[in-house]
């Protein structure tokens, strides 16, 4: 049951983030639609961060400390990015435009996941 909960809190991040952010757009016709999109890059979304954030951390552990941190930035953009991509090569309606779309796209899904994960309980407590 957690993870549906945060796929629908993804989900729902991603959707925030296309209303904010001009070069992040979904395009789908109905609302069912653009939920299944959603849902669907959500998912791509959580895979692309589980099999490859552990890797590049891994590899880049320098980097990460040269840079304070901010190496993470640039990783969570191209992540984004890439799953921008995967969208694309699997028709899905969902496009960012650019590196800083991308970086601020993953920024703000981020910062919504957090808060939306502090308001749901996910039944572990």
């Amino acid at each position: 049951m957690g993870i549906i909960i945060r796929l629908v809190i993804t989900a729902i991040s991603l959707w925030i983030t296309t209303l904010v952010i001009d070069g992040i757009e979904l395009s789908a016709d109905t609302s069912a639609g653009k939920a299944g999109t959603l849902l669907a890059v959500a998912a791509i979304f959580g895979l692309v961060n589980a099999v490859l954030r552990p890797i590049i951390k891994t590899v880049g552990c320098g980097l990460y400390i040269l840079t304070l941190g901010l190496m993470a930035l640039i990783v969570n953009g191209l992540l984004f990015l890439l799953t921008s991509w995967i969208a694309g090569e699997l028709e899905l309606g969902f496009h960012v435009d650019g590196f800083l779309s991308a970086v601020l796209g993953a920024l703000l899904v981020g910062i919504v996941s957090w808060v939306l994960n502090m308001l749901v309980p996910d039944g572990d407590d």
